[in-house]
């Protein structure tokens, strides 16, 4: 379907001389060619699940509610208002008059230029069959889409003279007839024929509102345009009942009245439509900077949005928060989250939905159930930052997830919660990617306001929009699409980045290659359509699995050479300062990053990270099993400047202390051999809940567990250090949490995915063939079937005659067959071979050559001569 960005294919009229016009749908389905038919599956792939056995099957299904309402849904504003024009005009309409309705009676070429078109895409998706001469929309669109007081229609008409009178009393028909000037007749029929023909000549309307009361034309004024009810009392005004003698106002109920259809076009001019639009709105540029100061904004951000993906799940290293009974995160946590990244609540939610999405974050599915890493984060972060960027990037295009939903409500009033489910929204893909299209469709470094681009999006899908900026998930959706852009760095500046515009043509040809459908399968001898076809291509949950089952494309090597070189280099360094704190002048490299994260606490990020470094921060490292030498010779070997002074005493004093106290399981215990250490501790109020008694001058004995005890002794300011049972001190490194492998969730599709090239070939060989099994003439078989079916019934040895005859003709034959499973089938075959029971022939059916029992085919039937 057109919309708006590629030029409308050329429309040809349809021709139907020398051909029979056709009756039905089926009947104009089987005129087109291969290419007609595949376009159509391509443009609407509900109709391939699962594959029609013929085309007037096909055609069934494409009058179907769901299927039409789905259809409509994908139009662009013109096009549909094309429908709306046809829904309201004679059933069939000639093409004039639907110019007419579209372009009114004096014409507009812009509309002109662009209805053959439109007409085109609704013909090509079997909204529209017919010459031009006889233009029919479906029968199910014109229910759903001509005016009704229930249902009122976009074009703002009402009812034709022939429905609003269809309850009206024939003398009261006549009457209209002689307060209008018209004879009387003799029936009501040929009385409406007569008051619709005045309402639609031109002279005569215009000459009988010339009669009319400035009043009574406000009041047609207030009505012309929709909506065309209005209520009247018992005793109406004078310009009312001017209006209602004279038929320009039909009562509809003892209080309602009616503008007739026939005579608000005439008011309008014949136009349909107040406004036609058959431009889309333009996306134009409404700032534009130099291309290299978008991609280094978008590449700061990238950086920032690979250190904030880092941070958030190196502090869920131990195991992040707890899992809630009916899924998700809890508030609580969230805004934990969103302090400890220090941004917004709804920041925080897309930054997990993002880190979920990509298969980096997950539930542990223990007892006591958790969010942790997976153990795809570990190969993530081994990948070089600008490849690290390109897998998040890929999974954002590609999930369903929808992160700005989270604090609002569902159906049943329910909080939705981050990481919760009922987050899945089919359209974000599709409405992520035309965001990203549109603004890729802009020269470099221009950036559109994003009212320009939501207006476009309501042009491109009106019936999905509905045109309430508030309450619509599309709109929405193209909203939150420009704010997590910024995010992530795909825009800067609200621009779109070089190295998006690479990654952005690989979306377009995953999308254009499509993803696995229905099968376009039915086994031999059932009564489907025949070729069976899968598509080999597996789910697309999978396509989003990192480390070695994730295959890089072209286009994603293509974003990761534009992106690299913006963005930073690791540092194998950092910049020691007296005030025992240390810069890092960049990213640092990731063994440097890891030991400095335990050796020091982050103060602030930025551009340069600094760090601090503390009692605790340096204990946390011994504990870690380093030693005092380790960490000087350590920051001795990555610091540009000379390692300070009061951080060497700091350590030295932290290591000198560290380990003087030993706990160990009793339940636990202290020992210790400074005795006068462990008397201050029995002294110490604070130690009372820790349950402490002296065994030994050197030992005490504790009611607590180890870890509280670690704990309660570090609390009031001692270093202890817990040891093993041989009395060997327990080195403590950094826990790293992970949970079982898992697959990134699959995203939900809206709706069934379009066909590949080769499932649609298929499936066009597969209906063609059963529409010939389905049409062809065949000769009545002998003996009828029983019950009055449709299968042919032979003996045995006529069959056997009949399939050999056939075989040595090289003719075609028709024949019943029921297989192995029971299922009953007519197929059209030519045998080529019989022998041994069976019968070897091209089935045209399937398309294919095939062998079947002679014992399973139920009858046989010579095809009729042309």
């Amino acid at each position: 379907m057109a919309t708006g960005d590629t030029e409308r294919e050329a429309y040809v009229p349809e021709d139907q001389g020398g051909t029979a016009a056709p009756r039905t749908l089926a009947e104009a389905l089987r005129a087109r060619g291969d290419e007609g038919l595949a376009a159509l599956l391509r443009a609407r792939p509900d109709l391939l699940a699962p594959v029609p056995n013929d085309l007037t099957q096909l055609a069934t299904r494409a009058g179907t509610r769901a299927s039409v309402v789905r259809a409509l849904e994908r139009l662009d504003r013109f096009t549909l208002q094309t429908a709306e024009a046809l829904a309201v005009a004679p059933d069939p309409a000639p093409y004039a008059v639907l110019r007419a309705l579209m372009a009114g009676e004096g014409g507009d070429p812009p509309v002109e230029e662009a209805l053959p078109g439109a007409v085109a895409t609704l013909r090509e998706q079997a909204l529209v069959w017919g010459g031009d001469d006889r233009l029919r929309l479906v029968r199910t669109a014109r229910e759903l889409l001509a005016p009704s007081p229930q249902h009122p229609s976009p074009t703002g008409l009402g009812p034709t003279v022939a429905e609003a009178t269809a309850g009206m009393s024939p003398g009261r028909l006549q009457e209209i007839l002689r307060t209008v000037g018209l004879p009387t007749t003799h029936d009501p029929v040929s009385a409406v024929a007569a008051l619709t023909a005045l309402f639609t000549d031109r002279a005569r309307m215009d000459a009988l509102l010339d009669q009319a009361p400035a009043e009574a034309l406000g009041v047609l004024d207030r009505l012309v345009w929709g909506p065309p009810y209005g209520e009247v009392t018992a005793n109406p005004t004078p310009p009312v009942r001017w209006l209602r003698d004279r038929g320009l106002l039909l009562p509809t109920s003892a209080r309602t009245v009616a503008l007739p259809r026939e005579v608000a076009l005439h008011l309008r001019g014949g136009r349909a439509h107040r406004t036609p639009e058959p431009v889309p709105p333009p996306v134009a540029p409404a700032r534009e900077y130099r291309p290299q100061v978008v991609d280094s904004t978008a590449a700061g951000q990238a950086y920032t949005a690979l250190a904030t993906a880092e941070e958030l799940l190196k502090k869920w290293d131990e195991g992040g928060p707890a899992v809630l009974r009916a899924g998700g995160l809890s508030v609580r946590d969230l805004k934990r989250t969103a302090a400890l990244l220090d941004v917004t609540e709804p920041v925080a939610a897309f930054w997990l939905e993002l880190l979920y999405a990509a298969g980096l974050l997950a539930s542990d599915g223990e007892a006591d159930e958790r969010y942790a890493p997976t153990p795809a984060y570990d190969e993530w972060l081994d990948l070089p930052a600008a490849r690290r960027w390109a897998r998040l990037a890929t999974a954002w295009l590609a999930q369903t997830r929808t992160p700005g939903l989270v604090g609002g409500q569902d159906a049943k009033g329910r909080t939705l919660s981050a990481l919760g489910p009922d987050l899945d929204r089919g359209a974000a893909p599709e409405v992520r990617r035309r965001v990203l299209e549109l603004l890729a469709a802009l020269p470099p470094g221009a950036a559109p306001e994003p009212e320009a681009v939501l207006a476009r999006l309501r042009w491109e899908r009106p019936l999905r929009g509905g045109g309430n900026t508030a309450a619509d998930l599309r709109a929405r959706l193209a909203t939150w699409t420009l704010e997590e852009a910024e995010l992530l760095g795909v825009t800067g500046r609200g621009a779109l980045s070089a190295h998006a515009r690479a990654l952005l043509g690989g979306a377009d040809a995953t999308r254009e290659a499509g993803t696995p459908g229905t099968d376009a399968a039915h086994e031999a001898g059932t009564s489907g359509a025949g070729a069976a076809h899968k598509a080999g291509t597996s789910g697309a949950g999978a396509a989003h699995g990192w480390g070695a089952a994730h295959d890089a494309g072209p286009h994603e090597d293509a974003a990761v050479a534009l992106l690299a070189p913006l963005l930073p280099e690791p540092v194998d360094h950092v910049l020691l300062q007296a005030d025992l704190t240390a810069v890092a002048p960049g990213p640092l490299r990731r063994p440097l990053a890891d030991t400095l994260a335990v050796l020091a606490e982050v103060e602030s990020k930025g551009g340069a990270t600094v760090y601090r470094f503390t009692p605790g921060s340096v204990r946390r490292a011994l504990d870690a099993g380093q030693s005092a030498a380790d960490l000087h010779a350590f920051l001795a070997a990555h610091s540009r400047t000379p390692v300070p002074q009061p951080l060497a005493y700091l350590i030295d004093d932290v290591a000198r202390r560290h380990g003087h106290l030993r706990v160990g399981a009793a339940s636990s215990y202290v020992r210790c051999d400074d005795d006068a250490v462990l008397g201050e501790i029995l002294a110490d109020k604070r130690s009372a809940s820790l349950g402490l008694r002296r065994l030994a001058p050197t030992v005490l004995a504790a009611q607590a567990d180890p870890a509280a005890l670690l704990a309660g002794l570090r609390s009031m300011g001692f270093a202890p250090a817990a040891e093993s049972a041989e009395g060997d001190v327990l080195i403590t490194r950094a826990a790293a949490r992970r949970t079982p492998p898992r697959t990134p969730p699959a995203p939900v599709p809206d709706g069934p995915p379009v066909p590949d090239d080769t499932l649609l070939g298929a499936a066009v060989r597969a209906i063609r063939a059963g529409d010939l099994a389905a049409t062809v003439t065949r000769k009545e078989p002998r003996e009828p079937a029983p019950g009055g079916g449709t299968l042919p019934r032979t003996s045995a040895a006529e069959t056997l005659a009949t399939v050999q005859a056939a075989a040595l003709t090289n003719s075609a034959v028709w024949i019943g067959y029921v297989n192995a499973d029971g299922a009953a089938s007519q197929r059209v075959i030519a045998p080529v071979r019989v022998e041994g029971g069976f019968v070897t022939a091209y089935d045209h059916t399937a398309d294919e050559v095939r062998t079947y029992a002679l014992h399973r085919i139920t009858g046989v039937a010579e095809l009729a001569e042309e």
